[in-house]
């Protein structure tokens, strides 16, 4: 079996269409994605929560995700779950949860 240590798989939809940045280290596509998950409260009644996801890629997957996606796309998301803090402009640390795509599928029906 593969190494499942560090392993993410989400499916949910775009919430934006892909953007691609350049940098002199290579290309990187990012995106939210939004996942749902239903449940039934103590009323009993059906109720939806979604989570918002920050998905990151590199190199030729950046290029491929932005290519083949847009906003609204379902799509099934493989990759690793990262954190990374930075300092904002004035000065507070902010932290950031990613997931760092290794592979995509579109499930949209086209």
């Amino acid at each position: 079996m593969k190494n499942l240590r560090n392993s993410v798989q989400l499916i949910g939809n775009l919430g934006q269409d892909v953007e691609l940045r350049e940098f002199e280290t290579g290309k990187k596509a990012s995106f939210t994605l939004a996942t749902h998950d239903y449940y039934t409260d103590k009323n009993g009644e059906k109720q939806e929560k979604t989570e918002w996801h920050n998905i990151v890629a590199w190199s030729n997957l950046a290029e491929w995700m932005n290519d083949r996606l847009s906003k609204g796309d379902q799509v099934l998301i493989q990759g690793k779950l990262t954190y990374r803090k930075y300092d904002d402009k004035d000065g507070n640390t902010k932290y950031i949860t990613e997931i760092v795509a290794s592979d995509f599928i579109n499930l949209n029906k086209k």
